[in-house]
């Protein structure tokens, strides 16, 4: 693959061969009717513009065409592998800014020919800044008031009549030439207003009660692609003001998102070092935001790709909104052009160890204390080890449970997962893993089904297949050992062996 398939509009890095590589994907996959036009190149001004077009022109009928078919083949598995997914985007204020704009829609609207369901959701703090100088601020939240509203509604109205008319270019100097592309904005989420923190009244200021994904996959099962401004709306009509990069996040949550692609002003996330990193985890990410201002516009968007990806987000990107094709990039070349920010809860489950007992102590002790766990010694967890499973991300115990055969059934026990990687906004977790995995143990056992006591869970239960049953269904030795006075209640699932491999 060709390495450096990259360009800057501060530092030129692309040869002719490769950026041209590039304007024949964006240009001739989007609509050109078979056509490769080999057009002004907008990303670059002056005297570099002219020389690259020049010496791309006086190439173009020698290339070797076996080189472009090489990289073309190169991107097909990529093609492949985000067809038909969700993709949401998050382009701030500063994108929206920048000359790159027109070349990040091109490119967006090339994932949407190739199958990609969109959602972009679009922020506007720099432009509310200079609109709103006098703004009062608590933390990195803007306080709203009724007046500032009113301009803030105006200028999201703004942006986004501005990224409509990006999206709907039809020249036939464009990209976009023959591309129709249905842009759908709506009352997507209901909104709450943050109230008052700190003795500071928000007013206006706004986070996220519910983002309605059914609304959602129906525009993107229509092939729209969904545009949001950062507002929501309360069930009293009320408009509240939102801060893009939760809202994002949010929604790539709700939707169960396989990439949140988030636009940042530099190339990579950096250590203290300042050396520029490709892959991250959720907690080297997490490690890494006390190098950044704390309020600032770049943390707010770090902080939610760490969300979405504890969330249950598969992959998280970050790429420069000043490097022209860094989204190509990134998405259909193996080296990329960003930071991805990705941990996959698939085989982080596995059996546990003596070696596990430290952690698992510690990850139970806080429900034990709040009385959601029955207390367990570490010697008794020692003894058992070997009915316990774990998840493990990064050398750390983030959940466990364990697994007591009572002649055809068996209890599910010591369900635990760290705070960090519970259920988030309708996403699974790490939780869901471990269940799964202990379905698969005891179906291996010839158990037909699990049974739990729980006293605080049982809605989440109840979301995976769970029944409540009564004490009598337990199993006689259960039932000898039941505790009235903690009045836990009795559920049950039945195991279904459908395919090898599978359970439910």
């Amino acid at each position: 693959m060709q390495p450096h398939l990259k360009a800057s509009l501060t530092q030129f890095t692309l040869s002719p061969t490769s950026l041209k590589y590039f304007k024949r994907f964006r240009d001739g996959l989007a609509g050109s009717e078979g056509k490769v036009r080999f057009e002004a190149f907008d990303s670059v001004e002056g005297s570099v513009e002219d020389s690259i077009e020049d010496s791309v022109e006086d190439q173009v009928d020698s290339v070797d065409t076996s080189e472009y078919a090489s990289w073309f083949r190169d991107s097909t598995p990529y093609i492949s592998a985000h067809r038909n997914k969700t993709f949401v985007v998050l382009l701030g204020g500063e994108a929206l800014a920048h000359r790159n704009l027109t070349n990040i829609v091109h490119d967006l609207a090339l994932l949407h020919v190739l199958g990609v369901q969109l959602v972009v959701i679009h922020g506007a703090r720099p432009q509310i800044d200079t609109a709103l100088p006098g703004s009062t601020f608590h933390g990195s939240r803007r306080v709203t008031d009724a007046i500032a509203m009113e301009t803030i509604l105006g200028i999201y109205g703004q942006l986004s009549a501005r990224l409509e008319a990006l999206f709907s270019t039809g020249l036939p100097t464009s990209p976009l030439h023959n591309t129709d592309i249905a842009v759908v904005s709506g009352n997507f989420v209901t909104a709450r207003p943050i109230g008052v923190v700190d003795g500071v009244d928000h007013l206006f200021t706004g986070v996220v009660r519910k983002v309605h994904a059914k609304r959602i996959d129906a525009a993107l099962s229509n092939n729209a692609l969904v545009l949001i401004s950062p507002v929501g709306y309360s069930p009293s009509g009320q408009v509240f003001n939102l801060a893009s990069d939760d809202l994002a996040a949010d929604v790539a949550l709700s939707l169960h998102a396989d990439k949140l692609i988030v636009f940042d002003e530099q190339p990579y996330v950096t250590d203290g070092s300042g050396n520029s990193l490709t892959n991250l985890t959720p907690v080297q990410l997490d490690a890494l935001l006390d190098n950044f201002a704390p309020s600032s516009a770049r943390t707010n968007r770090l902080r939610a790709l760490l969300k979405a990806s504890r969330g249950g987000v598969k992959r998280c990107h970050s790429v420069c909104f000043a490097d022209d094709g860094a989204l190509l990039a990134e998405l259909f070349t193996a080296r990329g052009r960003g930071t991805q920010i990705s941990e996959a809860h698939a085989d982080l489950v596995r059996p546990a160890t003596n070696a596990d007992v430290a952690g698992i102590v510690e990850l139970i002790r806080p429900l034990e204390e709040a009385g959601v766990l029955v207390r367990r010694s570490r010697d008794r967890l020692e003894q058992e080890i070997e009915r316990f499973l774990v998840a493990e991300i990064d050398g750390i115990v983030v959940g466990c449970c364990a697994l007591y055969p009572c002649g055809t059934s068996a209890e599910l026990a010591c369900v635990a997962v760290h705070e960090s990687y519970r259920q988030t906004m309708g996403n699974p977790g790490i939780g869901v893993s471990l269940l799964h995995a202990a379905e698969a143990v005891a179906l291996r056992a010839s158990l037909d089904s699990l049974f739990v006591l729980t006293t605080q869970t049982r809605d989440w239960f109840l979301e995976n297949g769970f029944t409540d049953t009564d004490i009598d269904k337990l199993p006689a030795p259960k039932q000898s050992l039941y505790n009235y006075q903690r009045n836990a209640k009795v559920m049950v699932k039945k195991l279904v062996r459908q395919s090898p491999g599978k359970a439910t």
